[in-house]
């Protein structure tokens, strides 16, 4: 972490304040009940567009010049990413181009075309398309934005950090879905600059976790991402990335979690919270509730990154 970064975290706060939601930090009686700690759900389900990238795409399409969005815009996403792109540029009245994968949940590509961006489909995983819409961008002189490879973007999901610091200063654990690290490296980045005791715990499907095998190797791999519930933190991760040592430094564990896991954390938290999430966000839950004693007495939060699931996914998951 870097005083640069932490400031960065800061202007974005006052920068997107007005055009995002402060989510609600929500008490569940019955996973502190079951854990024996007192749990919050840091509900970015409940965000514009359905997802914590939100944050990200506002912060950095509003720290754009004029001329860069005239230009026009290009992103990649798996779908919260672009949703969050189209929402930010309809705010400024910018035109542009999201790239999606093949594979992208229909429900997710739904929620970018209702607001207006243009889609192009490239490639089976997430960082091939990433790849080749960056090149499409430099290639027509339009402006790109990185899912999670920004120092603007990033900044825009560390404000989950400010607003969970101010809702509940007296947390002790953390716990956030890792796919690319923007989410991860802005909400680590803040709290352990302004409280390093926090325990921040990096979840990941068994299926996809690159940043976590990278941070245990040292250095960013190129890994085959298996298809998992968790499509918003799926795929690899960029060699030059800003968010692998951020993820690397300030990340204080990481736990994977099998595929019947996370479905079953879905299907018990819409049970007993009667929310809509998607499977990234029920990726930390499961990872608490694999080691839940250590946590007894203690207060700790889950970041509920997305609820943006499709109906048939949603029914599948349900039918167990």
């Amino acid at each position: 972490m870097t005083l640069d970064a932490h400031s960065a975290i800061l202007a974005a706060e006052t920068r997107i304040r007005p055009h995002i939601r402060e989510t609600l930090l929500d008490p569940s009686p019955y996973y502190s009940q079951t854990t024996g700690a007192n749990v919050y759900f840091k509900c970015e389900n409940l965000q514009h567009t359905g997802s914590f990238k939100a944050r990200g795409a506002l912060n950095k399409i509003l720290s754009l010049t004029d001329e860069d969005r005239s230009r026009g815009i290009v992103t990649a996403s798996t779908g919260n990413h672009g949703a969050a792109c189209a929402f930010a540029m309809k705010k400024v009245g910018a035109k542009g181009i999201v790239f999606v994968p093949e594979t992208a949940a229909e429900t997710k590509v739904a929620n970018i075309q209702r607001r207006g961006a243009e889609i192009r489909a490239f490639g089976t995983d997430g960082l091939d398309t990433e790849l080749h819409a960056r090149q499409y961008a430099a290639d027509n002189g339009m402006t790109f934005i990185s899912p999670y490879n920004d120092v603007d973007v990033m900044a825009g999901q560390g404000t989950v950090g400010v607003e969970l610091l101010r809702q509940l200063p007296d947390v002790d654990a953390v716990f956030v879905a890792v796919g690319g690290g923007g989410l991860m490296g802005g909400i680590s980045s803040y709290i352990k600059a302004v409280k390093p005791t926090v325990e921040v715990v990096g979840c990941s499907p068994f299926n996809s976790k690159v940043m976590e095998e990278s941070v245990k190797a040292g250095k960013v791999l190129a890994l085959e991402s298996l298809p998992t519930l968790s499509d918003g933190t799926a795929g690899g991760v960029e060699l030059d990335s800003i968010t692998f040592p951020l993820c690397r430094d300030n990340v204080d564990r990481y736990i994977s979690v099998t595929e019947d896991e996370i479905a079953t954390s879905m299907r018990t938290f819409m049970n007993a919270q009667h929310m809509m999430i998607e499977g990234a966000a029920a990726v930390p839950i499961a990872a608490l509730m694999q080691d839940y004693a250590k946590y007894a007495g203690k207060n700790v939060a889950i970041v509920l990154c997305g609820a943006n699931i499709s109906l048939s996914v949603l029914q599948g998951v349900l039918a167990g």
